[in-house]
């Protein structure tokens, strides 16, 4: 059978098997404040080494180190600014849920306060816009990347950084996009505390995902108006 493993989908923004082998050696080498992020409007430096937007399923072939097609071997987002590209998505949740496609974007707000008035928790980001009579209008938006759990990824930087090689080799630790982790032990758990109260006062959450990470949580029920949704589930996938 073909060995398949995850290695490195994407860096800095770039399919890393599109890029020549040279170049991706120099990109993972670097620190990243070397390197800005291509998807932050504000052009911060990358916060992953070797700019690693994402992870991808390679399978090890005669002919060499080949992507895997079909739905097995889409891209999986481990960062949460590669959902910030062109601000499109934020753009999407505004238009849907505030009528608005020009939202003003405000983020990480402190969300509740303790007896000693620091912040339970923190929002990603709140979507605002004005409304006909207006009045502010605004929803909570959570953006959520994926966990990988096994190998470090400085494993892949050390084999992509032999000079002998003469292109992508193939993934050199076993890892794997960790759902378990991402979704029921990081994600549910604060949806659980900020949907209430934003039930409350009237105000609905968005949850941006990308499609792996989707169908990995499992069924949940329908309703038949956005109206009548505590959640609403922006899916997207990288193509």
């Amino acid at each position: 059978m073909t060995q398949q493993r995850f290695g490195i989908g994407e860096s800095f923004g770039r399919s890393a098997d599109a890029i020549p082998i040279a170049e991706l050696r120099d990109l993972v080498s670097q620190q990243h404040r070397s390197q800005p992020c291509p998807f932050r409007s504000d052009r911060r430096p990358c916060i992953k080494r070797g700019g690693v937007c994402s992870l991808r399923l390679y399978s090890n072939t005669d002919s060499g180190t080949r992507r895997v097609e079909g739905p097995s071997g889409q891209l999986r987002v481990t960062c949460p600014y590669r959902f910030h590209q062109d601000e499109d998505v934020f753009h999407w949740v505004s238009e849907t849920l505030l009528g608005s496609a020009d939202p003003m974007l405000v983020g990480e707000i402190g969300f509740l306060q303790s007896d000693t008035g620091s912040d339970v928790g923190r929002i990603d980001m709140v979507l605002a816009a004005q409304g006909p009579m207006q009045t502010l209008d605004w929803c909570a938006l959570e953006i959520q990347a994926v966990y990988f759990s096994g190998d470090e990824m400085g494993r892949e930087f050390r084999s992509i950084s032999d000079p002998t090689g003469t292109s992508l080799p193939f993934p050199s630790g076993r890892r794997r996009p960790d759902y378990r982790s991402s979704g029921p032990k990081r994600l549910m758990p604060q949806l659980q505390t900020k949907v209430p109260t934003l039930r409350r006062w009237g105000k609905k959450m968005a949850v941006v995902v990308d499609r792996p990470f989707f169908d990995a949580i499992g069924h949940m029920p329908e309703i038949p108006h956005i109206s009548n949704g505590d959640i609403v589930w922006f899916v997207v996938r990288l193509e």
